[in-house]
């Protein structure tokens, strides 16, 4: 799926089980160069996944359109930034 955030289309791969909205600090280096000045620290969490332990280091905000036929649907959510994520 491909969505758009801060006027830019991005690819998506998302997972509906999780019970927050996460990114992975890599994610976000190689599509917003200067996501960090937008986190907002919080106290770090741990996840646990068949490949181990991840570690936040706080949460973003970002607005995300949905481009649809019928309407884009547009979305504010917090995601919950991984540190040591592997997700691509």
């Amino acid at each position: 799926m491909t969505l758009c955030i801060d006027n830019a289309q991005h690819p998506l791969i998302m997972e509906t089980g999780e019970h927050c909205s996460i990114v992975a600090r890599n994610y976000l280096d190689s599509h917003f160069p200067n996501w960090e000045s937008q986190l907002l620290l919080t106290k770090a969490k741990n996840f646990k996944t068949a490949s181990g332990k991840m570690t936040s280091i706080g949460t973003i905000l970002k607005e995300i359109i949905i481009p649809h036929r019928k309407g884009n649907i547009r979305l504010n959510p917090e995601f919950v930034v991984l540190d040591d994520a592997h997700i691509q």
